[in-house]
């Protein structure tokens, strides 16, 4: 029901952003499909905006009354984007206990449980199948090919060599850029984990995905972000696989990641390369040691 109540407010916010006043607005099946929602949700977003009086809603006919202000939107931290919603949702399902090679995926039933259109769900397993965790079969069906040994450590040689690039790269950003102040908030983000580690250590692969992630924008290259996005997938996600000493794993990672910024602060491209590539071999280290036992063949 949550993750069905963020893409309500997502698709909510996206669809009452676009009115305009006295404008007629299609059926509900021509809604959800534009906003690649189901049915019921598009019915959702309509019966809200009937209530808050931005539209009239008489059986078929459905007209803006006035554009919404400020105060009709769902704030921005209630809302994730539809892509990060089916991202979280895909994720935990081939992460489950029941989850192994040839596990089967439906795209029907993955859109059900999210709440949305199966088109979306479609253009992104469509997207993630790319990098070979997934493979598509007749009739709306995925095969789960399963996370190896072989897979982990190609997957950690492109992102040391993006990284390495990136970082390179942060450290010319003029002063004025906002990637600086985002590194400062990061940093003071960190330290506060670190102050509260027994309670917080569960939280850092949220924090680590944002790290990285400022790190490889710094980069603007199209192509780095692209195939980075299924890399920050994995390496947010992979630190579920195994939770036993977790929380050390999580401290080491927080001191790393501090000793890092204090380098990139340096702008010194030496110290960067160290911190970096010090933080990229425990990262990778981090990420074989979580494989299931069963996914470390070969393959």
């Amino acid at each position: 029901m949550a993750r069905q109540n963020t893409v309500f407010k997502e698709a909510y916010n996206r669809y009452a952003a676009a009115l305009r006043q006295d404008a007629t607005l299609p059926s509900e099946p021509e809604i959800a499909a534009q906003l690649g929602i189901s049915r019921s949700t598009a019915r959702a977003i309509l019966t809200r905006l009937a209530d808050e009086g931005i539209i009239l809603w008489n059986k078929r006919q459905k007209t803006v009354l006035r554009e919404p202000t400020a105060r009709d939107f769902y704030p921005s931290e209630e809302t994730d984007s539809l892509h990060d919603v089916i991202e979280r949702s895909f994720m935990q399902r081939i992460l489950s206990d029941e989850a192994a090679p040839g596990m089967q995926i439906n795209e029907l039933e993955l859109a059900r449980e999210i709440g949305t259109g199966t088109t979306s769900v479609r253009e992104f397993l469509i997207r993630f199948s790319r990098f070979g965790l997934i493979e598509k079969r007749p009739n709306s069906h995925w095969i789960l090919k399963g996370f190896t040994r072989a897979f982990a450590l190609e997957l950690a040689d492109v992102r040391e060599m993006f990284e390495l690039h990136s970082a390179a790269e942060f450290c010319k950003l003029p002063p004025e850029n906002d990637a600086w102040q985002a590194l400062a908030e990061i940093k003071a983000e960190h330290q506060a984990m670190l102050a509260d580690l027994d309670t917080r250590y569960k939280d850092f692969s949220a924090l680590d995905e944002r790290f990285h992630l400022l790190i490889h924008r710094a980069a603007k290259n199209r192509f780095i972000a692209d195939f980075y996005d299924a890399i920050a997938i994995i390496f947010h996600y992979h630190y579920q696989w195994n939770k036993a000493f977790a929380r050390q794993r999580n401290e080491r990672a927080i001191h790393e990641h501090l000793d890092y910024i204090a380098a990139l602060e340096s702008r010194d491209p030496t110290a960067i390369d160290f911190s970096c590539r010090l933080h990229l071999r425990s990262a990778r280290q981090t990420l074989l040691q979580s494989l299931p036992q069963a996914g470390t063949e070969e393959a």
